[in-house]
């Protein structure tokens, strides 16, 4: 409210003395010359506060058209820091100075047509309450209400989320105003409707309008909003249905419907339907544009094809099209996804030569392409490349090299990475230090790994559940159980959830399979000291690890202890069961 209030003028600002202007002041020429400055930008929230100080100090009345159109000029006025930053808002309070300062005579009649552009003021400042503040005291003067007025009057409780007084005012209290709805009317409480989630009650209005056929003509704006509320509320199959409807009605769809309609199910994935209307669409002679590639190529991408989306690119670039740069991303993630980088690379290479700027998005998928294939060398020209397009690298960027390194054991390049990253000022993330002290526990560098663990905390960021996952893998494999106890032990301190079995049963089958069964045992006495409670898996990998060691006795008493603690058997330890029996037979 407080942009709505008055704005009291200074005591020098409404002094008597009158200027050699204001002795010449014309009340049509200087609103006339307001407006103009107020449509070209140049007019600031002093200058039109002092406009009405002169207003406020001349008998001169303003005549209500000038009045009308400065303020209509300022509710449609574009936002400026250094001219007007609410003309909406202005608009109201400039309002409340003439009637709370007791213009008197100064100012003509408030007409119908005043009231509309205030209501329109408030709506367009957030403030619909006091729009129908407005309507309330439009009424209590005895104005006749026009269709805008109504019109507006609608608006303002759509805006206010009364939308279901809305409806009751479009069909039962309009002809109280002398007005009869027409599209508007039934588009703005339509659009209410959707919004808000009512998109059902949208459509039995429409229904509503189609039976009584002479109130109002339904018009493409009524269905597409209809049809955009039940895509918004996931009824894919109700907003085909109006959108099928709508054409046996005889309201021919535009280019705009049929990208709306095809945009909406390519972002639910629906291709096939999506194919079908875009047939439908050229069936009607209507020209598939911009807009409805981008939606295909992009519907396409995200659902796998890659094959459709680079089919239908070639086509759109060989009609003169050109695709926008978060078509080309899609369509560049999609091809990354399936090892085809280097064609992603020639997408990337076509959207720069045809004025598209890449951005820092658009390099982290072709890096992520190349780091994912192993293509290091196009990877470091293209992460060079960045920098001589004047694209800083951010966080993401270098998590792609580091991830991109580590996954293949190239832990020098990726520390080489990691310290390139901090020294041009770039903070590693938690997903940054997660990379590298996997991959260094996975190697068995379990000293580095601790340094960056130590490292990641001085730095302030908190260790995530996988980086005590990683550590203890590491200590668990290497054979130091009492550190990996110790991260369990930190871990249950700290809150964090700690390994589960299944974790341990990882750890426990590797070794197994290694031929390290005590050590596998080992970690077995661990789960059990930290609480965890051994599965059926737990005991057949220790079970199949005895038996391939050959020490039978040991895996007895694994299968003994598995009856012991009440673990029932599945088949794979019903299998090591039977298999045990066998050998130990023979």
């Amino acid at each position: 409210m407080s942009n709505l209030r008055l704005l009291r003028r200074s005591s020098s600002s409404m002094s008597t003395t009158t200027s050699p202007l204001s002795r010449a002041w014309s009340p049509h020429s200087a609103f006339a010359a307001a407006t103009e400055r107020v449509r070209a930008g140049t007019l600031s929230q002093d200058d039109a506060h002092h406009l009405f100080d002169e207003l406020l100090r001349q008998a001169n009345p303003v005549p209500g058209r000038s009045l009308n159109g400065f303020l209509a000029a300022l509710a449609r006025a574009t936002s400026s820091a250094s001219c007007i930053r609410d003309g909406p808002a202005l608009a109201v309070a400039l309002f409340n100075r003439v009637c709370r300062e007791q213009a008197g005579l100064r100012v003509a009649p408030l007409t119908v047509h005043t009231y509309g552009i205030l209501m329109d003021c408030c709506c367009r400042a957030s403030h619909p309450d006091l729009g129908l503040a407005f309507f309330g005291r439009l009424l209590r003067t005895g104005l006749k209400t026009n269709e805008i007025v109504a019109n507006t009057f609608l608006k303002c409780l759509c805006y206010a989320n009364r939308t279901e007084e809305a409806v009751n005012v479009l069909l039962h209290r309009m002809p109280e105003f002398g007005c009869v709805p027409n599209a508007f009317s039934y588009n703005t409480v339509l659009k209410s409707l959707c919004d808000n989630g009512m998109s059902q009650q949208g459509l039995e209005l429409l229904k509503m309008i189609a039976k009584e056929g002479g109130v109002c003509s339904l018009d493409l704006v009524a269905y597409n909003t209809v049809i955009h509320g039940f895509f918004k509320d996931g009824e894919i199959g109700k907003a085909c249905n109006l959108f099928h409807e709508m054409i046996h009605q005889g309201v021919e769809p535009d280019v705009v419907t049929y990208d709306a309609v095809i945009d909406e199910l390519c972002k639910a994935r629906a291709m096939d339907k999506a194919e079908v209307v875009l047939q439908q669409m050229v069936d009607k002679g209507v020209q598939p544009d911009t807009v409805t590639y981008n939606c295909m190529i992009h519907g396409y991408s995200i659902s796998g094809r890659w094959k459709e989306a680079a089919k239908l690119f070639r086509e759109m670039t060989s009609r003169g099209l050109i695709p926008n740069i978060v078509t080309c991303g899609s369509l560049m993630t999609s091809l990354c996804k399936h090892g085809r980088s280097k064609e992603a690379r020639e997408i990337f290479d076509s959207m720069t030569a045809k004025g598209h700027r890449a951005n820092v998005v658009s390099y982290s998928i072709l890096l992520h392409g190349y780091a994912n294939e192993g293509c290091f060398g196009d990877m470091i020209d293209l992460f060079n490349s960045m920098k001589s397009n004047g694209i800083a690298a951010d966080c993401r960027v270098f998590n792609i090299l580091i991830n991109g390194y580590a996954k293949r054991g190239m832990m020098d390049e990726a520390v080489l990475i990691f310290t390139e990253m901090r020294e041009k000022g770039v903070s590693p993330d938690v997903v940054t230090y997660t990379t590298v002290i996997a991959a260094l526990s996975r190697m068995g560098r379990l000293t580095d790994a601790v340094d960056k663990f130590d490292e990641m905390i001085a730095m302030g960021v908190q260790p995530s559940i996988p980086v005590y996952q990683s550590l203890i893998q590491g200590f668990c494999i290497d054979g130091d159980l009492v550190k990996a106890k110790e991260l369990v032990s930190e871990m249950m301190n700290k809150g964090i959830p700690c390994p589960n079995i299944v974790f341990f049963n990882s750890v426990i089958n590797s070794l197994c399979k290694e031929g390290r069964v005590m050590d596998a045992h080992d970690i077995f006495d661990l789960v059990i000291d930290i609480g965890e409670r051994p599965d059926t898996i737990t005991f057949s990998s220790l079970i199949d690890g005895y038996c391939l060691v050959g020490k039978m006795d040991k895996a007895f008493g694994m299968l003994n202890a598995m009856e012991s603690v009440g673990v029932e058997p599945d088949c794979n330890a019903l299998d090591a069961a039977i298999s045990l029996t066998c050998r130990s037979t023979t």
